[in-house]
């Protein structure tokens, strides 16, 4: 005999009950959540579009392509919620599986790499260029894609049966999985910490950002995964499995936006600081704010005080030269040798201007 469908339902399938029933209101919390978040991270991916141009600093502006990544998997991340609130059948279960370590291998990996790129500029050495940094991303995720196809594959095709109908037994292989992504957080945990340790200060800021969004999502990882493999089958709550998982989903995921990547995109537009790289470097800056010093320049500089000399023939002092004043010299109206003159006669007066006889 067919069950009547809950308040609040139609005459829709018996899996998607959750996504609609207001008896058990946690679907609908959780599915207006994750939906929400579906809107601000569409959001923030138009709005990283938009300030692209806007951006002064080019090792900033390398960061945008881990942004992006980041928010495609945190996008995944409220997507994927849905396929815990749906009961488990033989199309979302698969989609779990695999779904599940690869967006946070992602997310993760993206975090890595940005905190590798910080701990190169808070010690005042040359950033990865965007490339190398594209190569960390897919590197460090593509482990997680292929250890998830291989047991995808050995499971549904010798033990599909017992995967697809026994769901509550999968737990253990569940988190087995996901012990590279446990690696990947404990590893850009460390590296993080290494961010603060370096001499230009307004690049720790920036991995303050990826400490704490890491510090959060330990936490909340430790939580669900306590919860799913003893908690629940301690207090013999096992209907609890899909909506712990769920709630982790949606935490992380908010963690992720407003722990992580709402700060990054308002500091992405900030003005270059010269203070953030060491003096006379050509790596980050744009060359028009790229300060030379006189060494350099030391001859055009030498040209400009003479120029000066000559049309102000004002008195001037160079910073190349012994330390001393320089001025200009009047030139002499007469260069002439002066000759002696013939000495007039004491009698002149008295003769009429002629002489003795």
């Amino acid at each position: 005999m067919a069950t009547s469908a809950p308040p609040g339902c139609g005459s829709i399938h018996a899996d998607y009950y959750r996504l609609c029933d207001t008896q058990e209101a946690w679907g609908i919390v959780l599915e207006s959540l994750a939906a929400a978040g579906v809107l601000v991270t569409i959001f923030l991916i138009c709005s990283l579009f938009f300030l692209i141009c806007k951006v002064q600093d080019n090792s900033k502006r390398h960061m945008i392509s881990i942004y992006f990544f980041f928010l495609l998997g945190t996008l995944g991340i409220f997507g994927l919620t849905f396929a815990f609130i749906i009961k488990a059948n033989d199309r979302t279960l698969p989609t779990r599986f695999f779904l599940f370590g690869v967006i946070f291998a992602l997310c993760f990996s993206c975090l890595l790499t940005h905190a590798c790129n910080l701990n190169k500029l808070v010690r005042g050495r040359k950033p990865f260029s965007w490339v190398v940094l594209l190569l960390l991303i897919v590197s460090f995720a593509l482990v997680q894609v292929v250890i998830n196809i291989e047991y995808l594959v050995t499971k549904l095709v010798k033990q599909r049966d017992e995967f697809l109908k026994e769901p509550e037994k999968a737990n253990k292989d569940f988190v087995m999985l996901l012990i590279y992504v446990l690696f990947l957080m404990a590893l850009t945990f460390l590296v993080s910490m290494f961010t603060f340790c370096g001499s230009y200060k307004n690049w720790k800021r920036h991995g303050a950002h990826i400490f704490v969004t890491i510090l959060f999502s330990i936490a909340i990882w430790v939580v669900w995964i306590t919860m799913l493999t003893k908690g629940n089958a301690v207090l013999k709550q096992n209907m609890w499995d899909d909506p712990v998982v769920a709630i982790a989903l949606v935490s992380n995921g908010w963690i992720f936006l407003i722990m992580y990547i709402v700060p990054e995109i308002c500091f992405l537009t900030a003005p270059l600081k010269l203070e953030d790289y060491p003096p006379e470097n050509d790596f980050c800056q744009p060359k028009f704010l790229k300060q030379t010093t006189g060494v350099d320049n030391r001859a055009y500089t030498q040209d400009e005080i003479v120029q000066g000399m000559m049309k102000q023939k004002t008195s001037l002092y160079s910073p190349y030269s012994s330390h001393f004043q320089m001025k200009t010299i009047e030139p002499q109206n007469d260069f002439s040798i002066p000759r002696p003159k013939a000495r007039t006669s004491p009698y002149h007066d008295y003769t009429g201007g002629k002489g003795p006889m």
